[in-house]
């Protein structure tokens, strides 16, 4: 500091002169008139104490480590599935396989003003479609091999999640999603005494596993399955509340029953559907099927299935808010 030079020179004023006498005052006061105008020199032509001098604690120096990267904010736009806009207005389309997503919570739509119910759409009946459904999951053993087989066979598929089961098994969430199925709302725990206590606490479970998928994918599903279906536990209260809320609940008129307390195996599952299928099979059809650890003898039976339902003349499909209804 060139302050600190100057120090000597206001020391050396206060000392004996060479012959032993004391500086006299006069002199020392003159001296100290022009160290003072001396460093008042020095400071206005820049070299005196800089403002890093005198307040060091400003100009400290900074950590050698470099700046964290700004986290680049992912796009939700993508050619694999169709994100409703504002108004749900872009949910009547063409297309019978490719998913549908909201890229705003339920809340978040109630903040912002925008609508919350879907507006009423025309059914896609065009072709013969059968709309393959997976409930429970995900695990990370069956989950997998079912998305394997999808896969391998160029077929699409609709799996409701549990929102407990997204927690544990995230990455199954995320390869169901990157893979173009639609990953549908099948509650939280699928506790029915919990569900079916109030029609608020229905929906309460689906808000939250809303959030859960939301969280890890960056979307949320509108279409949901009611844990047991909607026969003997839904009423007007229930139908308004999902209604209201912007959800399309889906039920199913086909089943493999694989979840029956028969258990039945791969070779069985194919003969059920095929039972249920009957002389006149119906155009649209919703199978019932299930993607939890315990359900090996599905995955086995599914490209049987699939090769069984192309040799009948049916197209694959996702199931969104435009799928036919079946009591309608």
């Amino acid at each position: 500091m060139i302050l600190s030079a100057f120090l000597p020179l206001f020391f050396c004023f206060s000392e004996k002169g060479s012959e032993g006498a004391a500086i006299s005052p006069r002199r020392f006061l003159k001296n100290l008139f022009f160290t003072a105008l001396i460093l008042a020199m020095l400071i206005i032509s820049g070299c005196g104490p800089t403002e890093a001098e005198l307040y060091p604690e400003k100009f400290q120096e900074k950590s050698a480590e470099p700046a964290p990267p700004v986290e680049e904010k992912r796009s939700l736009e993508s050619d694999k599935y169709i994100l409703a806009d504002d108004n749900f207005s872009n949910l009547q389309l063409e297309e019978f396989d490719k998913p549908v997503y909201d890229k705003y919570g339920i809340w978040e739509r109630q903040a912002k003003g925008l609508p919350m119910a879907i507006p009423k759409l025309v059914p896609y009946e065009k072709e013969s479609i059968a709309y393959l459904t997976f409930d429970d999951g995900p695990d990370d053993k069956v989950t997998p091999q079912i998305l394997d087989t999808l896969k391998q066979e160029n077929v699409k598929a609709t799996f409701f999640f549990l929102g407990n089961a997204v927690e544990k098994y995230p990455d199954v969430l995320k390869r169901t999603f990157e893979e173009g199925h639609q990953v549908a709302n099948h509650s939280y725990n699928h506790n029915y005494r919990q569900l079916y206590s109030s029609p608020w606490n229905f929906i309460e479970q689906f808000i939250h596993t809303d959030e859960i998928i939301r969280s890890k994918i960056g979307v949320r599903p509108l279409v949901i399955r009611a844990p047991g279906g909607v026969a003997g536990v839904f009423n007007d209260n229930y139908w308004n509340m999902v209604e209201s809320m912007g959800y399309v609940e889906f039920d199913w008129n086909i089943s493999t029953d694989d979840a029956t307390p028969s258990r039945p195996n791969a070779s069985q599952q194919i003969n059920n559907v095929l039972n249920q299928l009957g002389s006149q099979p119906p155009k649209t059809l919703l199978i019932l099927m299930h993607s939890t650890e315990a359900k090996t003898e599905t995955a086995k039976a599914l490209p049987e299935l699939i090769h069984l339902l192309r040799d009948w003349g049916y197209k694959f499909g996702v199931v969104t808010p435009m799928t036919p209804q079946l009591w309608e």
